[in-house]
């Protein structure tokens, strides 16, 4: 039987999610639940494409297309995610679903594709140079094994932490996270994500997500939302107040969530997300011990047109982030979800 690709619906939204449990290449971030976060939180148009062949699904390519005015039109697997891109039972069912998005970036008449692949570069497609790096890496589940293998340095710093009286918790309260991370984001010049997004976040994965949040004097000064996925924990959306760094909050919250992960979920790998060389962000996980490894981004461009480069590195967002710096953080939390609609 010849693979045939349609666009998932809601009832095949369960078959779509056994496919990519029972993957190796799947992600956390190709299960069907983003969809409609994608949609509701920012109002994208997606096409989650899925390859079957003799009524069995052998393929999914998950795909929203982001169009504004600001930041331009392009066709991601998957915006707001780290990791996508096609993934497939047969390369038949692999090439299927790259003639898929080809043919819709072709009829719609987008400037871009890209694929955002976490394993092995896209043989059909041409791969960007190394701009996103991910950090992953073993864990044991024991705590003192798990903390003896942070480099020195950085053990020092968690241990900063535990002396200045920090604890955590672990819940589901994204409300809290999101005043925590709106000032992070504010002190680094980055418009905030809406809070719906984080509330639908929530729903959308109750049992694969929490929130650690750090206290020090009963006081929240650092929070995370963290991802779980087939026996790894993804610290995802985190920051800090501006009494974090004294107090060494973040690195204590780090190992919270690696901790917690570990002995509370069963947790073997933990995955620090990708950073772009020469960030701070990059320098802090390498501290942790952890090997910087390239995400294969591939694209196909539409004739004349560019790769977008919508990151804080690029020199021509420079004046704009120095800017939002100096915004009042209420003007600055209205502002923003208008804005980063377009910066997934």
């Amino acid at each position: 039987m010849a693979v045939r690709v349609r666009e998932m619906n809601d009832a095949a939204a369960g078959a779509w999610d056994a496919f990519v449990q029972a993957s190796p290449e799947a992600t956390f971030f190709h299960l069907s639940s983003w969809r409609g976060v994608i949609e509701q939180a920012f109002g994208h148009t997606t096409h989650y494409a899925l390859a079957e062949q003799d009524g069995t699904v052998v393929g999914v390519l998950p795909l929203a297309r982001m169009r504004t005015r600001l930041f331009g039109d392009a066709l991601i697997s998957t915006p707001f995610c780290v990791y996508g891109g096609p993934v497939a039972a047969t390369p038949e069912a692999k090439m299927a679903l790259e003639a898929y998005s080809l043919e819709l970036m072709r009829q719609k008449g987008v400037p871009c594709l890209e694929f955002r692949e976490l394993h092995q570069p896209n043989e059909n497609l041409p791969v960007r140079s190394s701009l996103y790096y991910t950090f992953r890496k073993p864990i044991t589940g024991n705590a003192e094994q798990d903390m003896k293998a942070i480099p020195r340095k950085q053990r020092a710093m968690v241990r900063k932490g535990i002396q200045y009286g920090l604890h955590s918790i672990s819940d589901g309260n994204t409300d809290r996270l999101h005043r925590i991370y709106a000032e992070s984001v504010h002190n680094l010049g980055t418009p905030v994500f809406p809070r719906r997004y984080f509330d639908l976040l929530g729903q959308a994965f109750p049992d694969a997500h929490d929130v650690t949040t750090v206290l020090h004097e009963d006081q929240p000064v650092a929070s995370v939302l963290n991802f779980h996925f087939r026996g790894e924990v993804l610290p995802y959306y985190g920051g800090g107040t501006r009494q974090a760094r004294a107090l060494a909050a973040n690195d204590f919250m780090y190992w919270e969530v690696m901790r917690r992960a570990g002995a509370e979920r069963g947790a073997r790998l933990f995955d620090f997300g990708r950073s772009k060389a020469g960030t701070g962000a990059f320098d802090f996980k390498k501290n942790w011990g952890f090997t910087a490894q390239p995400l294969h981004y591939s694209y196909r461009l539409k004739e004349g047109a560019r790769l977008p480069e919508h990151n804080p590195s690029n020199p021509k967002y420079k004046l704009m982030i120095a800017a939002w710096k100096r915004l009042p953080l209420p003007m600055a939390n209205f502002l923003g979800p208008h804005i980063v609609r377009g910066l997934g």
